[in-house]
């Protein structure tokens, strides 16, 4: 399956749960004046989740070209090191202001990659974040529970703040995410 594949699927898949298809932003950031390139799908609703700007959508999904060269997400050192790291990509989103959260986003992340994309159940990994002492967070319980539903315990790996705890910033909204990982290892 190629990227067009995969990136039409996942349109075709949001637009079905009413998600609005919205483009790329400018890969030359436009909405914050601290980036000069965008390096998450994120960036574009920056002034939304800062809770500056209201979304007249409440569900939208896209395709964001990203370009990771510089400040807190700078790949630029680890391309050609690891087979996965990249200066410029496509990052595919999906986006709820206000209408989901994490029971209905597992569900539908698991249906996307295992019946639409048919990638086999046994190859999928998933991540949620583990907490942390040091910075009085909790261990991402909801993330936890919602994945068993899907997943064994021994595919459900604790992950750390940098890995599973995302930041817009020094400053800004921040929390637990989790992430899907495929074993593409040949046995």
């Amino acid at each position: 399956m190629n990227s067009s594949v995969v990136r039409e699927k996942f349109f075709h898949y949001f637009k079905d749960k009413g998600h609005n298809i919205i483009p790329s932003a400018s890969v030359i950031n436009q909405s914050d004046k601290n980036l000069m390139f965008t390096n998450a799908g994120m960036n574009q609703f920056r002034n939304i989740f800062l809770g500056n700007q209201e979304s007249k959508l409440f569900r939208v999904a896209n395709s964001q070209k990203c370009l990771r060269v510089s400040g807190k997400h700078n790949d630029l050192e680890e391309v050609g090191v690891d087979t996965y790291h990249h200066t410029f990509f496509e990052m595919l989103g999906n986006w709820s202001f206000g209408d989901y959260f994490k029971k209905e986003i597992i569900e539908w992340s698991y249906d996307l990659i295992v019946n639409i994309y048919g990638i086999n159940k046994e190859d999928v990994y998933v991540s949620v974040f583990e907490g942390s002492k040091e910075d009085n967070l909790e261990f991402d319980q909801v993330a936890f529970d919602e994945w068993k539903k899907f997943f064994s315990e021994d595919r459900i790996i604790s992950g750390n703040k940098k890995d599973n705890f995302w930041e817009m910033g020094d400053i800004g909204p921040c929390g637990p995410c989790s992430e899907i990982h495929i074993d593409l290892r040949s046995e």
